[in-house]
């Protein structure tokens, strides 16, 4: 078998003849990990204690035939693949077999080969069902808040809302600065509502050239305008019964506002180039980053499509005003990412930690993902994110110098901070060498050993 199959597959041989049972654990026995019982009794005793992979059973067997075998092994547990051995005058009932949840079916004589193609190909389907839980475990944990993390009191209230708007058709607007999870919390409504197995199709109003964005919406017919070469199905047909999320609606042109209102008010367009109206029921979730009210007085957004989308508001607050929400991102992006890139970081220092909550997040939850990710790409020791590994500009940056508290603190404490950064830094890129940082600083070694127990440098302890 070499590679082919796990030596770690567990295979329970039933068969009352003990010649049979003695050389089919001879021909496995090197491959995997074998058991071997008489009857079918004993067969579902032991596997009400141990478990298996996949079960050989003799069809033909006193006191409890295999077919009667099969039906309470697959009761007991339903992933236990079960292959029938069978004489071959008798193949045709291990063929009927296969109706009672049997795999497959090998015939003595034994083929050594027969037997480990079968075995094979069962293992291979079994290793595609747990391919196939594992997404769909990823598609639940997707469908709920698991992606929306956070315990402040202004993210309970958005789950809140949530909850309350699933399972309505009202249109809702998600406002809210770039980065901050609108699509997240679209994705999370339509997956908690009664459109959950219909489709989610987003839309980001601002990628689409302009003179495209109402075909993509609408779709068109075979020759309505030059490159129309066939029939082109729009969104909003293709969402039919689910669920639409217009990212960035605030860069639609008026003319194509009228047109998006008409749908939202009788649920019915026509494709480019057509007169035929097509009806269909979809839910619609706009999301923008820019205050429409503004524009709708400056009359560069429609004051009634404003009302129609704005029937449920929801307004996602920015990382900087969560700031409690930052250690529990932190966690679930290092999570994330060490299971994505197979790294084992298993936390962040104090000091990164407190780096990263001072910081004011300008690009929000998504800044801080994209943050944890090149640390955990560029990270070379360690099992701690620490204050070193952090980039410099994340301290001294043009926020730095806007906040206030960090004004207050005064040209001490602020040249403290940088002298901390300097020396981490340095002592960073001369690999810890003390020595040829104190050179390098032009400072003697007894100043830099002062400054590192001064400033609370820890100087190789997450290593």
């Amino acid at each position: 078998m070499g590679n082919r199959i796990s030596k770690h597959v567990r295979i329970l041989v039933v068969d009352d003849n003990e010649g049979a049972r003695e050389s089919l654990e001879e021909i496995l026995e090197e491959d995997f990990d074998v058991e071997c019982v008489e009857d079918g009794r004993s067969a579902l005793d032991i596997i009400t204690k141990e478990a298996f992979d996949i079960v050989l059973l003799d069809l033909v067997m006193p006191k409890m035939d295999g077919i009667e075998t099969l039906k309470r092994i697959k009761a007991h547990d339903e992933s236990i693949d079960v292959i029938m051995v069978s004489a071959t005058d008798r193949a045709q009932e291990a063929t009927d077999s296969i109706r009672s949840g049997a795999y497959d079916y090998i015939t003595k004589p034994f083929d050594t080969e027969v037997i480990f193609n079968v075995i094979e190909r069962a293992m291979q389907k079994r290793s595609l069902e747990r391919e196939v839980r594992y997404l769909r475990s990823e598609v639940e944990i997707k469908s709920g808040y698991n992606q929306i993390v956070g315990q402040s009191r202004s993210m309970k209230a958005v789950f809140s809302l949530i909850e309350k708007v699933a399972n309505t058709s009202s249109s809702v607007l998600i406002t809210g600065e770039s980065g901050t999870g609108k699509e997240l919390v679209a994705r999370a409504i339509h997956n908690k509502s009664e459109r959950a197995q219909k489709p989610f199709v987003a839309i980001n109003c601002a990628a689409i050239p302009t003179e495209l964005i109402e075909s993509e919406l609408f779709g068109h017919e075979k020759g309505a305008f030059t490159g129309a070469y066939n029939r082109g199905v729009g969104k909003f047909e293709f969402a039919n019964g689910g669920t639409v999320f217009l990212d960035e609606i605030s860069t639609l042109k008026i003319e194509l506002q009228a047109k998006l209102l008409r749908f939202l008010q009788e649920q019915e367009f026509t494709r480019v180039g057509s007169h035929r109206t097509i009806k269909v029921d979809v839910r619609m979730i706009a999301a923008t980053n820019i205050q429409l009210k503004e524009m709708v007085r400056q009359n560069r957004f429609r004051e009634d499509l404003y009302y129609r989308l704005n029937v449920i508001p929801i307004e996602l607050p920015p990382l900087r005003s969560r700031k409690g929400d930052i250690p529990f991102l932190v966690n679930y992006f290092i999570k994330k990412f060490n299971s994505q890139l197979s790294e084992k970081i298993t936390g962040i220092t104090p000091a990164a930690m407190a780096v990263l909550e001072d910081y004011r997040w300008p690009g929000n939850i998504r800044e801080l993902e994209n943050l944890i990710e090149r640390l955990l790409v560029l990270k070379s020791d360690g099992l701690f994110i620490d204050e070193k590994d952090l980039p410099f500009d994340l301290l001294f940056n043009d926020d730095f110098f806007k906040d206030r508290k960090n004004l207050k603190k005064g040209l001490l404490q602020a040249r403290q901070t940088f002298e901390r950064q300097f020396i981490l830094r340095t002592l960073q890129r001369l690999n810890w060498n003390q020595a040829k940082t104190a050179r390098r600083l032009r400072i003697h070694r007894n100043t830099l050993m002062q400054k590192i127990k001064a400033l609370d440098i820890k100087v190789g302890k997450y290593k």
